[in-house]
Formats: structure tokens, sequence, C-alpha cells
């Protein structure tokens, strides 16, 4: 009986976390309308450091590119465009890394961790996260 109840308690627990986990698809809002903009997926790479690409656009055109970009991002289709680089899992926070705003071609620190069940990515001017903003993502079904 204490083995069955054991089990539960595990397998209870388990599924819990993978409920909570940051890697999976995150429907972004726009800061301005509060519609869904997009789907950010977040994975761990090879290297064991955590991405974010934009797997689908959800307003407006699909084929839209980073014309603000620089570099290799130049004009790539914001559609697949890696947006979180090279972060690293940190008690329980994504750190270090950076952040891609498409819509100004700029890359700013990042943090990014869970809250009531959303996603909460900080993006900032400096490594503190004192001079920047907060979004709210939530799961995508």
């Amino acid at each position: 009986m204490k083995r069955t109840i054991l089990i539960v308690a595990v397998a209870l627990m388990s599924m819990m976390s993978m409920a909570q986990s940051i890697i999976g698809d995150w429907m972004t809002v726009d800061d301005k309308t509060g519609q869904n903009f997009s789907i950010v997926r977040i994975y761990q790479g090879p290297d064991g450091l955590y991405y974010g690409k934009v797997a689908k656009i959800l307003m407006g055109p699909q084929d839209v590119v980073c014309v603000k970009c620089e570099d290799e991002d130049k004009d790539k289709p914001i559609q697949d465009l890696v947006i979180i680089r090279g972060m690293h899992m940190e008690k329980g926070q994504l750190r270090g890394g950076k952040v891609l705003d498409p819509n100004n071609g700029k890359f700013y620190y990042g943090k990014i961790y869970l809250k009531g069940g959303n996603l909460v990515l900080r993006g900032s001017l400096d490594k503190a996260g004192l001079f920047g903003r907060n979004q709210t993502w939530v799961p995508a079904q």
C-alpha cells in the first residue's frame, strides 16, 4: 500500500514538473493590442543551452522579414528566426544569453521564468535587469 502511494505521488510530481516546464510552445501577446502575436518554441540545443524560435506568426503577414536586424539575421524571415539565444538554466530560470526583438532588430539581456503557469520574459538593457520590461506569454494549445 505504501509503495502504491509512493508511485502515485512520484507520478503526480513528475506530471506537475512537466506541466511547469519552460521548454515548449508559448503564445506571445502584442503589448499594444493584447492580441496573440506569435508562437515561440523554447528548446534545449545540443550544446546544453536554451534557445527560442518563432514557430508561427499568428498576426499579420506570414512572410514578413526582419528588416531592422543586422548581420546574419538581416532580411531573414521572422518565422523560424531564433530570437532567444544561448541561455542557461539557473535555479529554475533561464539566464544569460540574448533576446532579439525583431521589431527593432536589437538584442537585450534576458531572463525567463515561470509565474502562475505563464512564462515571463524580462528583456533589459543591463545585465542586472534594472532597465527593461517584462512580457508574459501563455502556453500555446
